[in-house]
């Protein structure tokens, strides 16, 4: 899959605008290796997020550097041996303690089509992203 980071979003969204997905992830979290390996799998899958999205990967406590989005500048917060990203925090519902791994999907715009918190099965990312891929006119 064709990841992306924030800076390349920004400059391709307005050569050509497209929905996003933000994954964000942990390198510790058990169920983000078990959720990648699966999406890794799936070709047709990868093909169409390739194809229709953006992608941006997002590791949640190793990212340190600044990100500008949406018009905000977002550090790394460290803490001890560790630390968490402002935007993870700042995109998460649970900002006291985010779920990972956590999908967003935005539309071209960046408005928000849909979060999701936890392991998202391969069938349902299809499902989602179908519905939402812009209808190609005949």
């Amino acid at each position: 899959m064709k990841s992306i980071s924030f800076a390349e979003f920004e400059s391709k969204q307005k050569v050509n605008p497209k929905p996003i997905i933000i994954h964000i992830y942990t390198e510790w979290c058990s169920i983000c290796k078990i959720e990648s390996f699966s999406l890794n799998k799936d070709k047709d899958l990868i093909k169409t997020i390739n194809e229709n999205f953006y992608f941006i990967n997002f590791e949640a406590e190793k990212t340190k550097e600044k990100i500008n989005f949406q018009g905000k500048e977002f550090n790394y917060l460290p803490n001890g041996n560790s630390g968490i990203h402002e935007l993870v925090l700042a995109l998460s519902k649970n900002r006291s303690q985010p779920v990972y791994p956590l999908w967003i999907i935005l539309d071209e715009n960046q408005n928000l089509i849909y979060y999701h918190e936890g392991q998202f099965k391969t069938e349902k990312i299809k499902e989602k992203l179908m519905g939402i891929i812009p209808k190609k006119s005949l």
